[in-house]
């Protein structure tokens, strides 16, 4: 049976975070009341999702205000706390552009910027629903109106969004339309947002899937068991190069091979205008333990070193468009956007 998920909420005075570090296994909220939780939350990824992260930052400006307050802040102390939020999490644009969306309001009042939070929310929520038709429509155009086996990497659904998906929300619409026969879900190491949370919305929804390895992916696409894949981004360069979870060149490169569509699903927040490609994107690196040990047990040798970027870009050519809540970007074919 389908549910709302809310994967982020205001309530007065405090954010509301979905846990996703418990997923599956644990659904629990937290109340963050304080900037250093927000700042440790996003960096644990409590919350995760480039929308998401969009609207955290928005609502974290107002948690600032309010420590200000019964702190009796500087002006000084306010805005290194803001820009500690700002910076929490570098390759995700959406979380700089949330705070600089509201950072400018403070002036004007507390009501002020949480009022524009909220609509920043619900502008959000809307452009899911949009991708999700454009994207749905785009598929069914080019590949024809039938049933599909799509695949997807990482979680771009609710859990990542205020709304129904940017990527998960295509497959959803499509569902919906009933031109979904199966998604193929990586699990996406390091932290298995796709086997933990991926298919965990899928659950809730009834959509089929299965779960399949990271380095599976290519042989499942490259077989003929994948009519498109879709992914999301946290930052799409001027040209079209999207930095999205690692993992996600790999199955751009296997798609190019295969001559099936890849699709990126963003907003248009996500899109940052002012680099021309992806070698300006900063690429997140994670810490060693979360490739070392596994559910608090070490599995590799004590001091192995690793190489964990949370992030890949995908260069434009291995793009077949990029769809936004405005339209279908046909990268393949040359659009800019």
């Amino acid at each position: 049976m389908s549910r709302q998920i809310k994967a982020i909420e205001w309530d007065a005075d405090k954010i509301v975070l979905l846990d996703q570090t418990l997923l599956p296994g644990v659904e629990k909220y937290l109340e963050i009341r304080t900037i250093a939780e927000l700042v440790g939350a996003i960096q644990r990824l409590v919350v995760r999702g480039a929308p998401a992260l969009g609207v955290a930052g928005a609502f974290g400006v107002v948690i600032a205000l309010d420590e200000a307050k019964t702190g009796n802040w500087s002006d000084g102390q306010l805005d290194k706390a803001i820009d500690s939020l700002k910076d929490a999490r570098p390759t995700a644009v959406n979380l700089a552009w949330g705070v600089n969306q509201v950072r400018p309001l403070i002036g004007l009042g507390r009501d002020a910027v949480v009022q524009t939070a909220l609509k920043l929310a619900d502008e959000d929520r809307d452009a899911n629903f949009a991708m999700g038709s454009i994207g749905a429509d785009w598929l069914l155009r080019e590949l024809g109106d039938r049933p599909l086996n799509l695949l997807t990497h990482c979680n771009t659904g609710s859990l990542a969004t205020t709304g129904s998906g940017t990527a998960l929300g295509v497959i959803k619409e499509l569902h919906n339309r009933q031109r979904v026969k199966e998604v193929f879900v990586d699990e996406t190491r390091p932290l298995m947002q796709g086997s933990r949370l991926t298919a965990w919305e899928l659950e809730i929804e009834g959509i089929p899937y299965r779960i399949a390895p990271d380095s599976a992916a290519a042989t499942a696409i490259l077989s003929g068991k994948v009519d498109a894949a879709l992914i999301g981004a946290d930052r799409i360069a001027l040209n079209g190069d999207s930095a999205n979870k690692i993992g996600s060149l790999g199955v751009a490169l296997a798609c190019s091979i295969a001559k099936i569509p890849f699709l990126v699903v963003a907003p248009e927040s996500t899109v940052d205008r002012s680099i021309l490609n992806g070698d300006s994107i900063s690429i997140e690196m994670r810490p060693d333990h979360e490739i070392t040990r596994f559910a608090g047990k070490q599995i590799a040798p004590a001091g192995a070193r690793t190489f964990n970027p949370a992030f890949d870009v995908t260069p434009a050519k291995f793009i077949s468009a990029v769809i936004t809540e405005k339209k279908a970007y046909e990268i393949a074919k040359g659009e800019v956007l």
